[in-house]
Order: C-alpha cells, then structure tokens, then sequence
C-alpha cells in the first residue's frame, strides 16, 4: 500500500510523540526493492520508507527505479512510502513528486546557510504543491553513501542547535537530518554520537530529527538517538553489506551452473532478513 504524503507525514509524527523510528532503506535495483518490501510485510504494523534516491539512480536509471519503487509499494499490503534521498537538484525532485513519490529530502547542506535555505525552501514549496512531506540536513556526515570509507566523523560540520532553530522556521520543513558524530558508511571504530548535541538540538525545534549514516550504530547510540527526537533512522550500509556477503556465500554454488537466479535470491533474502531486524530494533518497547 503506498501511502500518501499525508499518511506518510502522520507515519513520521506517530514515532516522534512515541519515541519510535521509521525505517529509510536505500534501494539500488529489483531485490534491493523486494527484499525492503517483504521486511515490512513481516512488520505490517511499522511504516517503512523505500528511499530510491539520487545515488541509486546513477546505478539503475531515474525513471526505471522511481517506476519499480513505487509499482512495489502500490501491489504490497504493508503500509510503504517512497522516498527522495539526498537531492540536490530541483527538477530531480520535481520529477519525483509528480511521479508519486510521498516525500523527499532535499540535501543543501554543501551550500552556505542563506543558500540552502533558498534551496530548501523552494523545494518545501514544489512539495506541498503535490501533497509530499520535506527532509532537508542541516550540516554535513563525513563518508559516502554508496561506498564505507571509515570516515571521520570529526572532518564533519556539526548541526548548530541555534542556527537549525532559524533554518526549520524559515524553510517550513517537516524533518530536519543533522550532523551529531554520525556518518556515512562503516567505520572501523565505533560512532559515537553526540547525545548533548542532539537533545540540544530537540529541544530547539518543532519538528522530528532524522538520522543518517545508522549501519552499525552500537544499540545504546540508537535508543539515545531515539530518545532524542530522531524519528527516522536511514539504513544502506548494512543492506549493502548483507546483501554482498549472501551473493558471495552463494557463488562458489552457482558459478558451475551458471545460476544467476539462486545468487539474486540470496541476496534478496539477506536484505529481508536485515531490514526486519532493523524496522525491530527501531520499535523500542
């Protein structure tokens, strides 16, 4: 069932008042996509967002995995937004939107303070216009998204609590992704994020907090997280790496005969088995 931008937006203001999470999975192809979709049907109950975004377009194509994202969501029976991940180009989210994408995260963070609030929102604007709810970050994660480079988390811009006050009552945004010690990717050392920050942050805005860069986020961190008014928690790394290690597990199998279809299952299974774990962890009791 994909959701409405309103459904959605009611989804993400549930968990923040209940200290609870949605869940952003990355998706880059079919079973990245079907792999998402059967781990929010075991969890009917808990809204999942499938984030078909600027990086996965590069790999897939636009329209292909905006077509596949949103087809998957409408033929399932579990509630599922799809979602605009870290854009920065407008005619993108533009494209987006009126293909029925139910929110977007526009991504000025690279610009100057002025700039990103101009960028961010026009964005607010073209959004409201098709029924969609708005991310936008404030600060910038260290790391890539597509690939862990043990990135440090101190080369960062830190979320300023005061200056994301001003950034959410100028824009209108609905969430606000920050910049508190976490970052893109695994690291070889745990993350540690800035829990004082973040409730700082919290208490200095209306609205819910998101939190990238989340794979192998120690437990405590996560709660702390969620206690803090993060209510979405955006996961790649961990499905990538879920993902990859399955199909490597299964090609000494597969490669004699040459079967292609139990290695994209195993794949596909790993990513479900993830995901289910994860949309778990971020539904505290």
């Amino acid at each position: 069932m994909l959701l409405t931008g309103t459904e959605g937006l009611k989804a993400l203001t549930t968990a923040y008042e209940n200290g609870h999470a949605l869940a952003g999975f990355v998706a880059y192809n079919l079973e990245t996509v079907q792999g998402i979709v059967a781990a929010a049907e075991a969890r009917p109950d808990r809204p999942v967002l499938i984030q078909a975004g600027s990086s996965p377009f590069k790999h897939a194509g636009r329209e292909p995995l905006m077509r596949l994202a949103l087809d998957a969501a409408a033929h399932s029976e579990a509630p599922l937004g799809v979602h605009l991940d870290h854009s920065r180009d407008l005619d993108e989210i533009t494209a987006c939107l009126e293909a029925g994408y139910t929110s977007v995260m526009v991504d000025g963070s690279h610009l100057p303070f002025a700039d990103n609030i101009a960028l961010t929102r026009e964005a607010v604007r073209r959004a409201r216009d098709h029924g969609a709810w708005v991310e936008a970050e404030l600060g910038a994660l260290a790391g890539d998204e597509d690939v862990s480079t043990n990135a440090d988390a101190s080369a960062a811009a830190m979320t300023d609590p005061s200056q994301a006050a001003e950034f959410v009552a100028e824009t209108g945004v609905d969430a606000l992704a920050v910049a508190v010690g976490n970052v893109h990717g695994f690291t070889a050392n745990p993350v540690h994020l800035d829990l004082d920050r973040l409730s700082a942050i919290h208490s200095a805005l209306p609205v819910p907090l998101v939190l990238h860069g989340a794979s192998g986020l120690p437990e405590q961190q996560l709660l702390g997280a969620l206690a803090r008014g993060v209510a979405k928690v955006n996961v790649n790394a961990e499905l990538r790496r879920a993902y990859l290690q399955a199909v490597s597990a299964q090609l000494p199998t597969a490669l004699p005969g040459s079967d292609v279809v139990s290695v994209w299952s195993a794949g596909r299974a790993a990513v479900t088995e993830a995901a289910t774990r994860i949309i778990t962890q971020l539904t505290p009791s």
